[in-house]
């Protein structure tokens, strides 16, 4: 079923936000190198391949670890790459359990010699590493410090951008176990951060209408925004991007893809969506619409699996 939007907007808007066990799942890209890309992504990431479809001339890959879908890759070579200066994806972020395997999967991504190191921060709730794909996606990898240890001011979460000594962090938390089974240990995508054209579009959209809740909203140029007192599962900056409009076809993101737990949550999500007037989808298991960029954001319930993710 797709809705589209009304002349006027609805009196009342529903004051729910997203379910706490909302979270974020398998992101897309559109590559013109598909089979460059997944060699990529299994070497430097330790993903493995999981399931693949041909759909008319494209053929779409599913990779993650273990059963966890974590990158859709599309292959459109047909399509030319997009600019840095456009609105899209800036990092699909990669969360790992614990400083071990975050290590010796950075130690993976740095030896590839496809990679490109953009560089690592202490966020004062999490350790972050950065890298660029050969295709020019953003990718950072990170694990989070528990959340005793978060601070918040007047209200606001407290998140930085410190210096985070690469040697030294694998100094400290790499081991022999965690490189040897880096490929089995559970990773999944743990935010998303977007470049849009402005940031109060990018409010009504991610945070009044999906539903998130703004966590940071001082830090120059961004705004951050979950559900469930997380830091953020998703971003939004204009850092490169200010004033972009509707993006063009292009290569990279194709898909933001957000998990909740209950189909009630999907209806609580389309009586916002119809609130703002904003034309959505709903295919039962999910709800698919584009942002005020035209990027494509998928809301599933949580037995979205493999076959859901190639389907989108």
């Amino acid at each position: 079923m797709t809705t589209e939007p009304s002349p006027a907007r609805s009196s009342a808007a529903p004051d729910r936000t997203l379910s706490a066990a909302t979270g974020m799942a398998a992101v897309t890209l559109r590559v013109g190198d598909l089979e460059g890309m997944s060699s990529y992504y299994t070497n430097a990431l330790a993903l493995a391949p999981l399931e693949e479809r041909a759909r008319g001339a494209e053929v779409h890959r599913v990779l993650g670890r273990g059963s966890t879908p974590m990158l859709r890759l599309v292959s459109t070579p047909g399509l030319p790459a997009g600019s840095p200066r456009e609105a899209g994806l800036f990092h699909t972020a990669f969360l790992f359990d614990d400083a071990a395997t975050l290590a010796a999967t950075v130690l993976r991504a740095a030896q590839d010699p496809r990679s490109r190191f953009a560089g690592s921060s202490d966020h004062l709730v999490s350790e972050a590493f950065y890298f660029t794909d050969p295709e020019g996606n953003g990718i950072e990898l990170y694990t989070d410090r528990a959340r005793d240890q978060w601070r918040y001011v007047n209200g606001e979460l407290q998140m930085s951008t410190l210096h985070l000594d690469p040697n030294a962090y694998l100094q400290k938390h790499l081991t022999n176990a965690a490189i040897g089974a880096v490929g089995e240990a559970h990773g999944r995508v743990g935010h998303v951060h977007l470049q849009v054209g402005e940031l109060s579009a990018a409010r009504t959209f991610y945070v009044d209408a999906l539903g998130f809740e703004t966590t940071v909203a001082t830090y120059p140029g961004a705004l951050f925004a979950s559900a469930g007192g997380y830091h953020h599962h998703v971003a939004m900056n204009t850092w490169n991007s200010a004033g972009a409009g509707p993006r063009a076809a292009s290569l990279g993101l194709g898909d933001v893809a957000i998990a909740v737990p209950t189909r009630e949550d999907l209806d609580a999500l389309t009586a916002r969506l119809a609130h703002y007037r904003l034309p959505f989808a709903d295919h039962g298991q999910q709800v698919v619409l584009a942002d005020p960029w035209g990027t494509q954001v998928t809301v599933a319930l949580p037995g979205a699996g493999i076959e859901e993710v190639l389907a989108r």
